[in-house]
């Protein structure tokens, strides 16, 4: 028997502002090759919480936690993502931001460009490529069981998740760039290919009059390949939803059709003891998957899964969209 003989990787959490936040924190600590160092946050209260919960500690200065670890976990609110990550460059090699990467284009080309002047590894943490599901349906387009794509129908609807989230200068918008992100990374990595053009319709306070953002939207695009697509992306789901969201695709094609459910690995349970339908989860964790892959990367030493251009170019789709809205016309993207 083969026994692997490297070091655990030391990794490190910077803010638990995100809600992934514990779900990638609890993953690491799962893993056998993987060991929770510590934790830095601008919040020592929100800090000290997320170790006691991971049975870590807390560090007061950034870079200590830096100069300790080999790989860094940034789940900070969307605008700080590109002061982290330009921190974390020059002293570890391996970055995971959550997505979206950035909340304009220059700040996402400004991380690209110091993680490459400091020859690090960027990975976005885009956890809906692992559900099986995807990654079941990645290998029929692969194999062109549907022959050409006529067109996809997505949806990306969730909870509002209200703090900094519906706060712009920290979120960088509101359903829109928080949902869009994610189908179009799926979209470009299904296919290898690019939005070409989008046009978008764009609600505020629709579903939550008291929160002045964008929190559902209607987008129509179009693919370098020629699929046509559309996608709703909204926080419709009311607090008493059984789940946050979902994540569903819809293919149609030459030869037949295709139905995804990302996350429908659970069993639907209702009863007098609970307040409202509960669904429990029996599948896998997309969570656990992506950041398995993550710390095989720096372990191995090879390249991201979800590069840092691959964030960025989900970016520039969901900012297109808010372009198109406020445009009331479609919007060209450069490919």
């Amino acid at each position: 028997m083969t026994h692997n003989t490297k070091p655990p990787v030391r990794i490190g959490m910077l803010s638990f502002a995100h809600m992934h936040a514990h779900s990638y924190a609890s993953s690491v600590n799962e893993l056998p090759d993987a060991q929770l160092i510590g934790i830095y946050d601008d919040n020592p209260q929100r800090a000290n919480a997320a170790a006691k919960q991971h049975n870590t500690r807390v560090y007061n200065n950034l870079n200590a936690l830096l100069n300790d670890i080999d790989a860094i976990i940034i789940c900070s609110e969307n605008s700080n993502h590109r002061p982290h990550v330009e921190q974390a460059a020059p002293h570890v090699r391996y970055i995971l931001c959550e997505k979206p990467i950035a909340t304009t284009r220059q700040d996402a080309h400004a991380m690209l460009r110091s993680c490459e002047t400091h020859n690090s590894k960027l990975q976005i943490a885009f956890p809906v490529r692992y559900a099986p599901p995807v990654q079941r349906a990645k290998t029929l387009l692969s194999n062109n069981t549907l022959g050409t794509i006529i067109s996809v129908n997505s949806t990306n609807n969730g909870r509002m998740p209200d703090g900094w989230f519906t706060q712009k200068h920290l979120s960088g918008g509101g359903a829109i760039i928080d949902h869009t992100v994610h189908v179009i990374d799926l979209l470009r990595w299904f296919w290898q290919t690019e939005i070409t053009e989008i046009h978008a319709e764009i609600s505020h306070s629709l579903l939550h009059p008291d929160t002045p953002i964008d929190d559902a939207g209607i987008l129509s695009f179009q693919l370098k390949n020629g699929t046509y697509g559309t996608l709703d992306t909204s926080w419709s789901r009311p607090t008493n939803y059984p789940t946050w969201g979902n994540v569903k695709l819809e293919f149609l094609g030459e030869h037949g059709t295709l139905k995804i459910d990302a996350f429908n690995q659970n069993l639907r349970f209702s009863g007098n003891s609970i307040p409202h339908t509960q669904l429990l989860h029996w599948g896998s964790n997309a969570d656990t998957a992506l950041i398995k892959d993550f710390v095989r990367m720096a372990q191995d030493d090879t390249e991201p899964s979800i590069t840092g251009h691959d964030g960025l170019k989900a970016l520039e789709v969901a900012l297109a969209a808010y372009e198109s809205a406020e445009k009331n016309a479609p919007v060209k993207l450069n490919q």
